[in-house]
């Protein structure tokens, strides 16, 4: 079992210990053996009292010394930093709801923690990491780099009578790097509009009309595809029992086999091998899909496939303009799974004005994922130290550069 696990010890005594049947003597301890098994020490709620003694001067001349009191996370607050962050990965990372929430707290614990005073808590949680967000957003678009998608999600708006309104995340991307979402009510240019208006680069996307539209009133925006979208429209018509989709399928095999190839190369080296591999394979598919088209129903599953192919195909090999970009958009798709699974277990955002903080706190667990930072030692330093400071100074809190304060190392 892990070493840095605490280890409870029970030592169990022999019920007699009887003397010695030839010399009498009572028996002595010659070693010991040790067995171990893993045990779940269930959580507690705990009330935390801070104590500031009082100091003065009897005669009551130079007034009274007492220490000051630290910044508290929410001023006039109850809500400690560790209960906190307890909430925020319950329910964004766990995907547990708050009337859940609030029933473990009463049956498990036996306090009374109302599901709206939760719902309050974290709103001003996600406001107090609110600058902290923004700011990572304008970091990722310095990179020039970005890959966007969007899913869907319900929401409980009261201005809509009778069913669920539909909401949208938005997500944006680096490679490797942070997250950002955007919650926003529509799916329309609007949405992307707002964050990449001032955005210099390069963005990668699907097929969606929105991004090629964003070209036109973002003048320095270049959109680039996504060749696993088209890969799968390719197996979609091999599904249907078109096995003329093999062949494509095959070609797509090595493009993918090219970059796994030259994955730790540097960015240079990548651009070299890429125009040297990829380029004729790229080339050989165009030439197919071309003599392919005039025959196929363009209902058909290959005939969709083919169709999508061409109209993206100057979108689909933009990746080898540079070694920095990647031949698909998967890496932002695969952050959408955070928040696909929790929209099957909590079902909808209560109100519109709440998707805001679900996309704050999902950006900042997302983006510890990526970098293989734990949320909660994250989230715990974060917020202990968040109230504290000063607009000037936050960025040392960014996932990029953040560092576990002395206090939480040891």
């Amino acid at each position: 079992l892990p070493e840095h696990l605490e280890r409870q010890k029970v030592v169990l005594e022999p019920e007699v210990l009887a003397p010695c049947t030839q010399c009498g003597k009572p028996p002595v301890c010659i070693g010991e053996e040790t067995s171990e098994e893993l045990e779940y020490v269930p959580a507690k709620l705990v009330v935390r009292q801070t104590i500031r003694p009082k100091y003065a001067c009897r005669c009551g001349c130079n007034g009274v010394t007492i220490a000051p009191l630290p910044p508290r996370l929410l001023p006039q607050s109850k809500l400690g930093v560790g209960l906190a962050v307890h909430l925020l990965l319950s329910r964004f990372d766990d995907h547990v709801a708050y009337y859940t929430l609030e029933r473990i707290f009463q049956e498990r614990h036996g306090v009374s923690i109302p599901r709206q005073q939760m719902v309050q808590w974290v709103a001003h949680i996600a406001f107090l990491l609110q600058p902290l967000y923004r700011l990572m957003f304008e970091e990722m678009k310095k990179g020039g780099y970005l890959q966007v998608d969007e899913t869907p999600v319900k929401i409980l708006d009261p201005e809509v009578k009778g069913k669920c309104a539909r909401g949208y995340l938005w997500f944006y991307g680096v490679p490797g790097g942070d997250v950002y979402l955007d919650f926003q009510d529509t799916r329309g240019r609007k949405a992307p509009h707002a964050q990449l208006s001032n955005f210099v680069g390069t963005i990668q996307t699907d097929a969606y009309e929105v991004y090629d539209s964003l070209k036109k009133i973002i003048a320095e925006l270049v959109r680039i595809g996504c060749a696993a979208h088209s890969r799968r429209k390719f197996h979609r018509a091999l599904k249907d029992g078109d096995r003329r989709a093999i062949w494509f399928i095959g070609q797509f095999r090595q493009l993918y086999r090219i970059e796994r190839e030259t994955k730790t190369l540097t960015p240079e080296n990548r651009h070299q091998i890429r125009q040297q591999k990829a380029w004729p394979i790229w080339e050989s598919i165009k030439q197919r899909a071309k003599e392919l088209q005039d025959g196929l129903l363009p209902q058909s599953s290959l005939g969709k496939a083919v169709s999508y192919f061409l109209n993206e195909y100057d979108a689909l090999i933009g990746y080898l303009q540079s070694g920095h970009l990647e031949i698909d958009n998967n890496l932002v798709e695969n952050s959408i799974r955070g928040p696909a699974v929790g929209r099957r277990r909590w079902l909808f955002i209560g109100h519109p004005d709440a998707g805001w903080r679900s996309a704050v706190i999902y950006s900042f667990i997302i983006s510890c994922r990526r970098r293989g930072i734990n949320p909660q030692e994250y989230l715990s330093d974060v917020l202990r130290r968040l109230p504290a400071m000063n607009i000037t100074q936050i960025g040392e809190l960014l996932p990029a550069r953040w560092k576990p304060s002395p206090a939480d190392a040891r």
